[in-house]
């Protein structure tokens, strides 16, 4: 622990945290030897982290929701509701977004973080709510433990936003983005009715009207 510890030392040594590089430009640096502190996670030997197969992700068959038999959207309404109360997020199977739309989402997201360093700090953003913000942790200013990951943050409603480069980049997000959202309103549908509510009623609740449709 202690040699492991020393090495993490010595990586933040030679690449110090800032707030403007990317952990794509810090993964692929050659300066790069181990896992700089500034983005060790060290855990307490005696934690117990539980195995994903003993309780897996609730999933939800989004067709059986909007076309199946009575007794199948009912089952479906039921298990929206359980693992929205148990879980608080699940997975949604047999949408009707296009593989072929997905699948070019995900090739301009990785164009978006392969662009140079100095273009995407264009959309770095100055503050948390910013519609367009793209960067590393959350709040570098204020977090212990970096993430390891980076992020592209939009905000597609009321307004939609998206950022102009790589080319075709807003306009596959736009189409994703509608598609995303004529689900997202139908699942809400039914965790109102898994509530006992009008289907409408969480969708009103939150004002989900916009001309983003």
């Amino acid at each position: 622990m202690a040699s492991a510890a020393s090495e993490i030392g010595q990586g933040s040594n030679l690449l110090l945290h800032s707030t403007k590089r990317s952990i794509k430009a810090l993964s692929e640096s050659p300066d790069l030897t181990s896992i700089p502190s500034s983005y060790a996670f060290i855990t307490n030997p005696g934690e117990v982290v539980s195995d994903p197969h003993d309780d897996p992700l609730p999933i939800i068959d989004y067709s059986l929701l909007i076309s199946g038999t009575p007794d199948q959207r009912s089952k479906a309404i039921h298990d929206l509701g359980k693992a929205c109360e148990e879980w608080g997020f699940f997975m949604v199977v047999n949408h009707d977004i296009p593989k072929t739309l997905m699948e070019k989402m995900f090739v301009e997201v990785f164009g978006f973080f392969n662009l140079t360093e100095e273009e995407k700090q264009e959309y770095a953003g100055k503050h948390v709510l910013d519609p367009i913000r793209c960067g590393t942790s959350f709040n570098s200013s204020v977090e212990k433990v970096f993430f390891w990951r980076d992020f592209l943050k939009i905000f597609v409603h009321p307004e939609f936003h998206s950022p102009d480069k790589p080319a075709g980049f807003r306009e596959t997000c736009e189409q994703y983005c509608r598609r995303a959202r004529h689900i997202a309103r139908e699942l809400l549908k039914g965790i109102s009715e898994s509530l006992g509510l009008e289907p409408s009623y969480i969708e009103q609740a939150l004002n989900l009207d916009s001309d983003f449709e």
